[in-house]
């Protein structure tokens, strides 16, 4: 049975996960990890994602060696990617226009308001917007 409680992270939350030098919240990014590993709850990101988390892997000058066991270990996290289909794509097309940000930052939004999930971030522009159907903390809030 799955849990009932359902997060979308985003890269700048799971990059965390792999790199911790000049990253703060550090702590609660390994507790949204644990409270998965015990079942509290579960994880979706957007396909996007790994594309994200895999230049900002690549940005953080890590060793190649280092960089490719990072990518190993996310891609065995227990994490549920989701394809963005025609309603997400024109949802975060949305979200993004009204908004100002990017299609990229807004692909997290509308995954996360279409799976009625809570969206957690360290990205002070997601924090600051007021999207409706949209419930979003701060990581360093995350307890």
């Amino acid at each position: 049975m799955q849990p009932n409680k359902a997060f979308v992270v985003d890269s700048s939350v799971a990059v965390k996960w792999f790199n911790q030098r000049d990253e703060k919240y550090i702590d609660q990014a390994d507790k949204i990890l644990a409270d998965v590993q015990n079942r509290k709850s579960y994880i979706l990101m957007p396909e996007l994602a790994k594309y994200e988390v895999g230049n900002a892997l690549l940005n953080k000058q890590m060793s190649l060696q280092s960089t490719l066991g990072s990518l190993a270990t996310y891609y065995s996290f227990p994490i549920q990617f989701v394809p963005q289909d025609l309603q997400q794509a024109q949802d975060a097309t949305k979200i993004a226009n009204e908004n100002q940000i990017t299609y990229y930052d807004a692909s997290f939004m509308a995954l996360a308001k279409e799976q009625k999930a809570v969206l957690i971030t360290d990205n002070p522009k997601h924090q600051k917007r007021k999207i409706t159907g949209l419930t979003v903390i701060s990581l360093k809030d995350y307890r």
